[in-house]
């Protein structure tokens, strides 16, 4: 049911200071200066692992990660709500949600339009930082919900039919384009590009299922088939991920270390696609009538 992954303003304005209720506001600090009553703050960048280079490659020490999130008063038994400014962002409230379900916490929601949203209605917030009494939360980490990079080398040289990698970035970043920063441009071999940002209506809210489902079956993508999901850091690979759990994906992982990790490592297969690149970063001009 829509209701276990996501909750309208309405209903969240409602439960405002309810016993076991933790809101989780992942913007930036500077953003957190206005926030729903009651919200704590935490971004993704918390939990990455300290020693790697690829950002978005979790600590390894869980029980680091046990006590930030206790630190934000959150309890075995706790409903988790995370928000964000999806417009603002890299789908970083999927981050928190996935890690959270990857955690084993039971009882996690996403805001359904998030700080764009709330504030359009003119609901309440506040401006202190909120301090909260320490939470019980340990960890019951699903393995089944993480791949790692050599994992995923396996499995791209096996070529299993029974899976599909998904590419959470932007058809340039897919194709090829050069980026600051990184060794390699281009894709793990066998992904299909489903960039993140087309599921969002024009308030912020998620798109009614049967258009999303519909995206999904426009491009052959099987539900009964297990999942795989990278972007540049594991951001909106995860958004994609809490997407396809939301319309009945059973057999989804997420690739936390995704391109700034695969592209560090030669001997891992990249590929390109030269003339979609062309495509993208040259359009067609227009010619005079």
């Amino acid at each position: 049911m829509i209701e276990d992954f996501l909750i309208d303003t309405e209903t969240l304005a409602q439960n405002l200071g309810r016993e076991g209720l933790v809101i989780i506001d992942v913007r930036g600090p500077a953003a957190y200066s206005s926030h729903i009553p009651g919200a704590v703050h935490s971004t993704w960048h918390e939990y990455s692992d300290p020693q790697a280079v690829a950002k978005g490659l979790l600590n390894p020490d869980i029980k680091a990660i046990e006590q930030r999130l206790q630190a934000l008063g959150i309890n075995q038994n706790s409903d988790v709500i995370i928000y964000s400014n999806p417009f603002d962002n890299w789908g970083d409230e999927g981050r928190m949600y996935w890690m959270l379900q990857y955690l084993g916490h039971q009882s996690v929601r996403i805001l359904d339009g998030g700080w764009v949203k709330w504030v359009a209605e003119q609901r309440p917030y506040e401006h202190q930082m909120v301090r909260v009494p320490p939470g019980d939360f340990t960890a019951s980490v699903r393995s089944e919900l993480i791949i790692s990079k050599d994992q995923l080398k396996k499995f791209v040289k096996q070529s299993n039919p029974g899976m599909e990698i998904i590419d959470a970035r932007s058809v340039e970043e897919y194709a090829g384009k050069e980026v600051d920063g990184l060794p390699r441009a281009g894709h793990i071999p066998m992904a299909i590009n489903m960039p993140w940002s087309g599921f969002l209506n024009s308030d912020a809210t998620v798109r009614d299922l049967d258009s999303i489902k519909k995206i999904f079956e426009d491009r052959g993508i099987d539900p009964q088939k297990e999942i795989i999901t990278y972007c540049l850091g594991g951001v909106r690979a995860a958004w994609l991920y809490f997407i396809m759990r939301l319309i009945d994906f059973e057999h989804v992982k997420c690739y936390p270390g995704s391109w700034w990790e695969w592209s560090r490592d030669f001997a891992a297969p990249v590929e390109k696609d030269v003339r979609l690149l062309h495509k993208v970063s040259n359009p067609a001009e227009v010619k005079p009538s």
